[in-house]
């Protein structure tokens, strides 16, 4: 090939290489849009707020506190657990001098094994529980049932909480019953939704008076919400559950709610023998 037709050829072909460079560059472009449009499907919109959730959510006519506590004993430590308990638990709700009151205190029967839980409720917030907290330390009964009940122990934690404005405020009832502690990790900034959604549910779920309690968390496991029940037995808590789904407005709460969750634990627990909630 002369030089002179190099040239020619030359010229020919630098313009369709550019047309190429260029139509893959518009190609790449409108497929990072596309991505960036449908990823954007699934990023969720976060309202700039004004409020804490806590103001948001929590009842404003009282100042009430909720400690929830977990320990997980020792298998072959649960009957002196329990009886050590029950000789101490309710000796300070029934004391006037203690600005608190046991709620509940039961064993888990389905869920964790070999594990109690108490509900304790602070009428007047943190100062109340501080002032709770400090007396106990002077306290020698209840500093020996710490040093006993650590013995008997494998691990405990708790939570602080408060309660939900919709929810009645736990008050103790008859028995027999069983309860179930539903207890639901939610992702960050998705508290208000969840309010917004229950505050309209626990109207169709409160029909059978099986409704305990609402909590969520303050302190320990965030966006952390507690929800109580009570049932007379395990049937009656299968019949309760599937009557919900036959009233409106049950199915679109549940199908909106579903997403705001990461993770969600049930507990069906028995109550001590010393348990307001019996």
């Amino acid at each position: 090939v002369s030089s002179h037709n190099l040239q020619k050829v030359r010229r020919v072909k630098q313009p369709v290489v550019s047309n190429l460079c260029v139509l893959f560059h518009h190609r790449s472009l409108s497929a990072f849009r596309e991505d960036s449009w449908f990823k954007s499907l699934f990023v969720r919109k976060v309202d700039p707020r004004k409020d804490a959730h806590s103001h948001l959510l929590a009842k404003k006519e009282d100042n009430n506190l909720y400690k929830i506590q977990f320990h997980n004993v020792k298998p072959e430590c649960l009957d002196a657990y329990n009886e050590l308990c029950e000789g101490v638990l309710p000796s300070i709700h029934a004391d006037p001098e203690y600005p608190c009151e046991l709620v509940g205190t039961w064993n888990t029967w389905y869920g964790e094994q070999d594990q109690a839980v108490h509900l304790w409720r602070y009428r007047g917030g943190y100062p109340a529980l501080t002032e709770v907290m400090n007396k106990l330390r002077q306290n020698k009964e209840f500093m020996n049932y710490r040093n006993e009940r650590g013995k008997m122990l494998l691990s405990r934690r708790n939570q602080l909480l408060l309660e939900f404005s919709f929810w009645n405020e736990p008050v103790p009832r008859p028995g027999p019953n069983i309860y179930e502690l539903r207890s639901y990790q939610l992702r960050p900034g998705t508290m208000i939704e969840w309010g917004n959604y229950w505050a309209r549910a626990i109207e169709i779920r409160q029909q059978n008076q099986e409704s305990v309690g609402g909590f969520f968390s303050q302190i320990g496991s965030l966006y952390t919400v507690h929800h109580l029940w009570a049932y007379k037995d395990l049937q009656s808590r299968e019949d309760t559950r599937n009557a919900a789904w036959q009233r409106d407005g049950w199915d679109q709460i549940v199908y909106y709610t579903v997403p705001l969750i990461q993770h969600m634990e049930s507990r069906i627990m028995i109550p001590m023998k010393t348990s307001p909630l019996k």
